[in-house]
């Protein structure tokens, strides 16, 4: 059993569906269970449907959900004949899933409405690509996968019952005489058949649970990128691709802000020693990543810069030392609030902490910790992280810069600096 999991850009035209058939038919008779996400920029699409519907804009909620039917209608009228009409009796459901939704008005939270409408994305891709390999002759079932998934109610980053979702997940599969399975990433279900969405990167989640549960040989994610690269290409034209490496690293990767894997992912594949391929939709004759258990050794310095950081300067108010006492209060703020620091460096009266600059957030933190601290803020910072750092590297990328705070161990190198 091999898992697969198309991301949004690999499924965002017909020519890049079409392409997913021919990957998908590379593997001839191996049984599959392929893991898709919303097309394109259908996510988008629908958190607008939800912020109309959520101001009491209907009409204006009906018509931007209105521009997403016809795209997705325009897509399966592109790559179907014969199974058209099938195709589009299924769609209509989801469409009147959602409809029937809008007409109502809001009456609980946002996170509620969130969740109903935009797993709908995850719905419409699977349906089309479904449908088109079954008339390409690679027979498959799809399955909706809040049948599978079972959660708790906390929409927008359900956590996922492992037990249940495993019976489930098994006979569904198990009970199939084909090779192919289609089904959705991102979303699931409550015990009250309420949809809820699992999170950032929650399609990527999906996947490991089911390779997790169905004891998968591997997990492939097909991306529109070489692979996983030391650094951004977009930002570094020297990035290098790394063919190897290992989970804890990737963790490692992913809590410093590099886009690579969430470290959610890893834990279902690191408990089953099951590898996670990264490779290429575009090319996939391309080697790829390989991510294991296995030690890796002579990894180049991997690059990761994240833009948008404030710098929250905490000063005690009676010049008494930061012990035990303030700092438990301070974390405590922190899980009320749902921050997460990206860096934080303690002196005798004062702090520093440097996080993501979401406004309301970083409102919320000054406000609650104006109680314990004066407070000053510093926008439009740069935090820097270099794992595996050498001399070479660190005098290139650090020594031009307006440095504001520096930490550095064995493996890591961390700095804020201003935006020039």
């Amino acid at each position: 059993m091999k898992i697969f999991k198309f991301g949004g850009a690999s499924v965002n035209s017909v020519e890049r569906i079409k392409n997913l058939k021919n990957i998908v038919q590379d593997f001839g008779n191996e049984p599959l269970v392929i893991i898709v996400s919303a097309m394109g920029k259908t996510t988008n699409g629908l958190e607008k449907v939800v912020n109309a519907f959520y101001k009491g804009n209907k009409a204006e909620a009906l018509e931007l959900f209105n521009i997403v039917k016809n795209q997705h209608l325009t897509t399966a009228k592109y790559l179907l004949v014969f199974k058209y009409n099938e195709c589009v009796a299924q769609l209509n459901d989801f469409f009147t899933e959602v409809e029937w939704l809008l007409h109502d008005k809001p009456v609980r939270s946002y996170d509620y409405y969130y969740d109903q409408i935009v797993c709908i994305g995850e719905l419409f891709s699977t349906c089309i690509i479904s449908h088109f390999l079954n008339e390409e002759k690679l027979s498959n079932q799809w399955l909706d996968v809040r049948d599978l998934l079972r959660t708790d109610n906390n929409f927008r980053d359900a956590g996922v019952q492992f037990d249940f979702s495993a019976d489930r997940i098994k006979q569904a599969i198990n009970n199939y005489e084909g090779n192919i399975t289609i089904t959705q990433g991102f979303i699931g279900a409550t015990d009250d058949n309420e949809s809820t969405t699992l999170g950032r990167e929650g399609s990527d989640y999906t996947a490991a649970i089911f390779a997790n549960i169905l004891d998968a040989e591997s997990l492939t994610i097909w991306k529109d990128v070489e692979g996983v690269m030391n650094a951004d290409p977009k930002a570094f034209s020297d990035a290098q691709l790394i063919h190897e490496l290992n989970f804890n690293e990737v963790i490692e990767m992913a809590y410093y802000g590099a886009q690579v894997i969430h470290p959610k992912t890893i834990k279902p594949l690191q408990n089953k020693s099951i590898p996670l391929l990264v490779k290429c939709f575009l090319d996939p004759q391309l080697k790829g990543t390989i991510i294991h258990n296995k030690q890796v050794k002579n990894l180049p310095p991997i690059i990761v810069v994240k833009a948008n950081q404030v710098m929250m300067h905490l000063k005690t108010k009676d010049f008494s030392f930061i012990g035990e006492a303030p700092m438990s209060q301070l974390y405590e703020i922190f899980g009320l609030l749902k921050v997460k620091p990206n860096l934080i460096q303690t002196g005798a009266i004062s702090l520093q902490l440097c996080l993501d600059d979401h406004e309301e957030k970083i409102n919320q933190l000054a406000n609650e910790c104006s109680i314990l601290f004066d407070v000053q803020l510093e926008k439009q910072l740069n935090l820097l992280t270099i794992r595996h750092y050498n001399f070479e590297i660190m005098n290139e990328m650090v020594s031009s810069k307006d440095l504001l705070l520096e930490q550095k161990t064995k493996e890591t190198l961390q700095c804020v600096y201003r935006t020039v």
